[in-house]
């Protein structure tokens, strides 16, 4: 589809008021309410509806105000998808403005990723002018702002946003923006949307001095008084206890109360699909991850106690499900995943609360009653073996044989890491390959989008590059991501905004994961026997070769186990010292 943009349009000359220069808009009220709330990059695709903006940004750099920076989007889903990875890897949430109804659906899967990863991130969309014969600065000059105007704007994106508004005055714009940002960082926390027409940014407005303590995020929530002791209990009486966690780990303080918790009881954990380290790898209670494996995982049917915290998938029940009689206790600042039509587990108990503050809670219980706090001995012998069982399993399969696999490429990729390392991970079929094999001991260095629509690693290198500029990043991502990550657009920003970062293609040659499903339902059927599923990519695109053209990005085809580490090194050297992106695509056995 070809999306029409005021560059398509042909466009007439718009008056400005004569005292253009020295008037205070509702687009300048827009940048230092945006500034004053803490927002310090703004990802933007201009349009017909940005004049205004436009105007205010150059002024305020001719008088020396301060403003976020600007970073030019050519592509909006990679533009969301950039202010997501920074709120990952920074807590701090960042804007996106894009252009009426046609830039809000280019940001595409990024709103889905944003909404299920729960990242605040504030979208501003201008809408077409309300005016049309020149009654209001601003007002229709352009054909094509008939053509965007639409009947409900914020529906195309209402389904997923914390909150959304449209700005219908001058006089209130620094308080819709704090308050849209008040829902962005406060618990479930999500994007967030605001519209207004070019009429409203164009329009004089009043200068507006908030209280920024009036305007902070809700406080986490907490477990009910009784609660912490219950679910202490149940886990001291349990002979194997578990906890299952997915994206407890946004918080690393949390990770720090859940060893301190399971340390103390013998208590092991299994991460079910997720998003960030809840847990260090190297600890003897960790007992792996589960992702969308067709069998039955040992830890989670062993427990009798099992404390699921922060997961929206703990287990898939038709493959792999807790023994029948297990006593369930479910912590999560959204319990009732408001979001999920279809969505329950048989648990006991469950609350609504933050991790850090209920793991917290429950570990000052037993601070208070130690005499009873004793250490379950034969669950701690129980998990350590079949934490030891996984790690020999795991050095086995990424020992370099013949051919290059992907367990070979990411242990060779964690020699080369460091304590300044962040890695993100949007590897599909190869999601458990990458936690796995590089082995992540402290939380705060691996993330995933939290969604399930691709496309989101380049973007998000691109935002956590600039929230950790001393960083070096890492991406991983399969063939069929990368295409979708708009690469061409990534490496193009990545170059003009200097957020060099590494991306390693897991190229298999086409869409594992479609065809893992369809074999999965249909074991037997026509597909098992096919030579063609329509989800092959060759002939191969020049995947390293996009990044080079678009960005001067540092290129390379990985095919041979001998050539790995000569390829990494000169990688990680044109990341870390020339200062500039790097891709290797690596040619691993085809589908």
């Amino acid at each position: 589809m070809t999306r029409a943009r005021d560059d398509d349009a042909v466009s007439a000359p718009t008056t400005a008021a004569p005292d253009a220069a020295t008037r205070y808009t509702g687009s300048m009220a827009l940048l230092d309410a945006l500034q004053s709330a803490g927002i310090e990059y703004i990802f933007v695709n201009l349009g017909s509806d940005h004049p205004g903006i436009v105007e205010a940004i150059a002024e305020a750099r001719a008088h020396g105000r301060k403003l976020p920076q600007i970073v030019t989007c050519p592509n909006e889903m990679v533009a969301l998808s950039a202010a997501h990875g920074f709120a990952q890897v920074s807590g701090r949430a960042q804007a996106v403005l894009v252009h009426v109804e046609c830039g809000t659906q280019a940001l595409a899967g990024a709103v889905h990723n944003a909404a299920k990863g729960r990242a605040p991130v504030f979208v501003f969309a201008g809408t077409s002018p309300f005016t049309q014969e020149g009654e209001l600065a601003g007002s229709r000059n352009e054909f094509i702002q008939w053509i965007q105007d639409v009947h409900d704007q914020r529906g195309i994106v209402r389904g997923y946003m914390r909150y959304t508004n449209e700005i219908r005055t001058t006089a209130n714009i620094p308080q819709l923006v704090n308050r849209a940002l008040q829902f962005a960082c406060s618990d479930p926390k999500g994007p967030v949307y605001l519209t207004g027409a070019r009429e409203i940014l164009e329009a004089e407005a009043p200068r507006v001095t908030l209280n920024r303590e009036h305007w902070q995020a809700v406080a986490p929530p907490a477990l009910p008084p009784a609660a912490a002791g219950e679910i202490a209990a149940a886990l001291l009486g349990a002979k194997a206890p578990l906890v299952v966690a997915s994206y407890l780990g946004r918080n690393p303080a949390a990770v720090g109360e859940l060893v301190r918790l399971c340390e103390r009881l013998g208590a092991g954990v299994l991460e079910s699909v997720p998003n960030y380290v809840n847990f260090p790898h190297d600890n003897r209670l960790y007992l792996g991850n589960q992702w969308n494996e067709p069998q039955q995982n040992e830890a989670l049917a062993k427990a009798d106690v099992i404390l699921v915290a922060d997961s929206d998938v703990p287990w898939i029940p038709s493959v792999s499900a807790p023994r029948p009689d297990a006593r369930i206790f479910h912590i999560d600042v959204d319990p009732l995943k408001e979001q999920m039509p279809l969505w329950y587990i048989p648990a006991v108990r469950r609350f609504a609360a933050d991790a850090e503050t209920a793991l917290s809670q429950i570990n000052g219980w037993l601070d208070h009653n130690s005499a009873e706090a004793k250490s379950n001995a034969s669950s701690r012998v129980l998990w350590t073996a079949l934490h030891d069982a996984r790690r020999e399993m795991l050095d086995r399969r990424e020992r370099r044989g013949a051919i290059l696999t992907p367990e070979s490429l990411v242990a060779a990729v964690r020699q080369r890491l460091d304590e300044n390392c962040l890695v993100l991970s949007e590897s599909v079929s190869n999601f458990p390959t990458v936690l796995n094999h590089l082995r992540p001991e402290r939380p705060g260095t691996i993330f995933a989008s939290g969604g399930g629509s691709l496309g989101w690693h380049g973007g998000a290198a691109i935002g956590a590059k600039l929230a950790c500029p001393d960083k070096t990043v890492i991406a991983f991502t399969g063939d069929g991501s990368y295409m979708f990550s708009v690469p061409s657009s990534v490496h193009w920003i990545a170059r003009r905004y200097a957020t060099p970062f590494l991306t390693v293609i897991f190229n298999n040659g086409g869409w594992k994961s479609p065809k893992l499903s369809a074999l999965a339902v249909h074991p037997a059927g026509y597909a098992s026997r096919a030579n063609k599923l329509d989800v092959s990519f060759e002939p191969d695109s020049d995947y390293a070769g996009i990044a080079a053209s678009a960005g001067g990005a540092f290129a390379a085809t990985l095919e041979r186990v001998d050539e790995l580490d000569a390829v990494l090194d000169r990688a990680f050297h044109a990341v870390r010292v020339e200062k500039r992106c790097a891709v290797i695509n690596a040619r691993l056995p085809r589908l």
